[in-house]
């Protein structure tokens, strides 16, 4: 079956799908909205069969589904089906118009989306299949953020239980994504065994962990001396809550060797990639944020037309009510979240790299603006940017980004330091 090249002017035929976990609901319609076909199937190879042969009787067809992402539209699109994604709250706005009673459905659930895709689809960004390298670099670099959210969960699990019992432990270390600082629990998990181990061994760990610069030795094995002068009174406290600390120490120790694991394989898929160039020269980006962005993104540029589309996908963008005399704008959060996430990371260290995007924090902020709205604003300059960039598939240039702010006449030249400030021509 290959419709995959049809247009959506030539459909005849528009399917619903409402996914689950163990099984799937689809309806398929005409042109005129009656439904021909109304099926459940498991999720399995042999419900997938079913499905797959029991569409073969409607020719150019296309499938409407509440994601973007994930396995059951991977399975579509490689049937070579064309696949427009319905945000949810759409969804439910399309089943209201149906059942004002407010009944639901699988069966509904599926029409209902049929049904809007035959009337509304013809406006739908329709899903593009992602290259491969593109896809795993996607998948890993999602993944790795999950993972990081992970290790957040059990750092702040691990300062919990130290707090019960160990606060020389949390007093002596500040940074606990650091793992010196696991380390050190897993190596002296008491206070009183911290004692015992004596100075000796106390300077050894923390010059093998180079912990013992800028000051910081004499000063944390004085905290190490008074360990047991303010812990926690019963024994049987410290013994549970020291056998939670070090089972949580190992466990970010055996997480964050993965994710050096993950760094690997996202830094050589990304230094592989043809847009490495483009994503690469990205100020601030680095090695993390860059990968992240290119992912988002992808590599097929006819999926944003136009830089409102990616800054909307991106929310960066502002929602805006307006009806008589109200006005009202507001966060989006109808958005992309992994790449929202990562665009208000690299606006925020973007400033460290260039001076035009300090100067426009600085100046949003003296305007009285938020410190997160002033980097969603810049974030949207550097998404025009980062989109045209992207669409002639060309490195960033710095002196040529400032030509242009010249020659267009930029407020944030005239708040760049004088040292910094382009020559009048």
């Amino acid at each position: 079956m290959e419709t995959s090249e049809v247009s959506f002017e030539e459909l005849i035929h528009f399917g619903g799908f409402d996914y689950a976990g163990q099984k799937h609901y689809v309806v398929v319609v005409n042109r005129t909205g009656s439904k021909l076909l109304s099926m459940e199937f498991d999720n399995t190879a042999e419900g997938w069969r079913k499905f797959l042969d029991a569409i073969k009787a409607f020719p150019k067809i296309a499938f409407t589904i509440e994601t973007s992402c994930g396995a059951d539209v991977e399975r579509l699109l490689d049937a070579g089906l064309p696949v427009y994604p319905i945000n949810p709250k759409s969804a439910q706005r399309y089943r209201d118009r149906k059942s004002v009673a407010g009944c639901k459905s699988d069966e509904l659930d599926a029409f209902c989306m049929a049904d809007a895709l035959r009337t509304d689809g013809a406006a739908w960004r329709r899903l593009l299949p992602m290259d491969s390298s593109t896809h795993e670099l996607r998948v890993l670099c999602r993944d790795e953020i999950h993972l990081i959210e992970l290790r957040t969960s059990l750092i702040n699990q691990l300062r919990a239980t130290l707090h019960d019992y160990y606060p020389v432990a949390l007093e002596a270390f500040t940074d606990w994504v650091s793992p010196g600082a696991w380390d050190f629990v897993i190596t002296f998990p008491t206070p009183a065994e911290l004692v015992t181990a004596g100075k000796r061994k106390w300077q050894k760990f923390l010059f093998a962990h180079r912990m013992a610069g800028q000051g910081k030795l004499d000063e944390r094995m004085a905290l190490f001396a008074k360990a047991n002068e303010f812990t926690n009174p019963v024994t049987a406290v410290i013994s549970g809550k020291s056998l939670l600390a070090t089972t949580l120490a190992i466990q970010l120790r055996t997480l964050e060797a993965q994710l050096c694991i993950y760094r690997s394989r996202i830094t050589t898929l990304f230094r592989q990639h043809p847009d490495y160039a483009c994503f690469g020269s990205l100020p601030g980006a680095g090695e993390k944020l860059a990968p992240r962005l290119l992912a988002e993104l992808g590599s097929c540029r006819e999926v944003f037309a136009s830089v409102d589309a990616l800054r909307a996908y991106a929310g960066t963008a502002p929602v805006t009510k307006k009806s008589g005399k109200s006005n009202i704008v507001h966060f989006r959060r109808a958005c992309n979240c992994y790449l929202r996430a990562t665009v208000h990371l690299w606006a925020d260290l973007s400033r460290h790299y260039c001076v035009w995007a300090e100067a426009y924090y600085q100046q949003k902020r003296k305007q009285g603006v938020a410190h997160a709205a002033a980097l969603r604003c810049l974030g949207q300059r550097w998404l025009n940017i980062l989109w045209t960039i992207w669409q002639k598939n060309v490195a960033y240039d710095e002196a040529t980004h400032t030509r242009n702010q010249v020659k267009h006449g930029s407020w944030v030249v005239r708040h760049l330091p004088k040292s910094e400030a382009p020559a009048a021509t």
